[in-house]
């Protein structure tokens, strides 16, 4: 039998009065200085607010805000009155702030992309986004000269532009093998996307010659480094690969430790007879536990 599935929110968007939700938390000083405040503010002042406030019912009456302090500090200096709400049944923000998912860089690719197709001026986007009307057309071809398969691979990654622009140097098989090297290291920095880039194979490039000027290396050089970035890659895969397993076998053998380590009589002979040995298991017992108490 398939359990019921609760709505955590009320199904219906209610317009509530500013005066009357209750902030669980300050802004800090200077937040209205910061790049994502003025963001916000201009997405505001431009199109309105995009996503309703998170708020939940008091029982003596009014409402506690849950999320969207910005938005509404900006609605505020704005002079607005009321603002878009929904309705949230349970009063703890941390559950609903874990469960917010951040546009990716390809995500907002595509909303910019589909914007403009819908025939959304480059001026109004650039206002709503408080960015240069240059930036929304580098944005707009973001994905210019990419791997339709690189695009999919890293469509929820957490991807900086200028990597995308190393990326681009590369053709579409090294392109493909340098994003799945970015996601099994979980790093998607343009230092990284720069270091794969440049222990690329000449062949595996657009324009090889262009990159040996930037790099400043001999072909001997790029050779070597190329050999040991390829070499680090595959002990990592290894590594990556026997992880899980070794982990198992680890948790499964701290725990029998640690059962051993609990009577007083197997503790006291390995303290007189075996000290390294009782000192090596604490260790093991002690490493799991941080492991495990450091978890999400």
């Amino acid at each position: 039998m398939v359990d019921t599935i609760k709505i955590a929110f009320e199904r219906k968007i209610i317009i509530q009065p500013i005066a009357d939700l209750l902030p669980t938390k300050g802004l800090p000083a200077g937040v209205r200085e910061t790049v994502k405040y003025r963001r916000i503010a201009a997405s505001v002042a431009e199109v309105g607010l995009i996503e309703p406030l998170s708020i939940a019912r008091q029982k003596g009456g009014g409402y506690l805000l849950l999320d969207g302090h910005m938005r509404l500090d900006a609605l505020r200096f704005l002079g607005a009155t009321e603002a878009a709400c929904v309705v949230a049944d349970d009063d703890e923000a941390f559950t609903y702030n874990k469960r917010v998912n951040r546009l990716a860089t390809i995500q907002e690719h595509y909303m910019i992309v589909r914007a403009l197709d819908r025939g959304v001026p480059e001026e109004k986007l650039a206002r709503a986004l408080n960015v240069d009307v240059k930036v929304i057309r580098q944005r707009r071809h973001l994905l210019s000269g990419i791997s339709p398969d690189v695009a999919e691979l890293l469509k929820d990654k957490p991807v900086g532009h200028h990597a995308f622009q190393k990326l681009r140097k590369m053709k579409p098989i090294r392109q493909l093998e340098v994003a799945e090297l970015m996601v099994s290291a979980n790093n998607y920095t343009v230092s990284y996307a720069k270091a794969l880039l440049a222990t690329s194979k000449p062949a595996d490039l657009h324009k090889p010659d262009e990159l040996k000027k930037a790099t400043g290396l001999s072909t001997e050089q790029m050779a070597r480094l190329e050999r040991e970035m390829a070499s680090v890659s595959e002990d990592y895969k290894e590594l990556e690969a026997s992880y899980g397993d070794d982990m198992l076998v680890l948790v499964v053998a701290s725990g029998f430790i640690e059962r051993l380590l609990s009577k007083p009589e197997i503790e006291g002979f390995l303290e007189r007879r075996h000290p390294e040995f009782l000192e090596n298991f604490r260790a093991i017992v002690q490493a799991t536990s941080l492991d495990q108490s450091m978890s999400p």
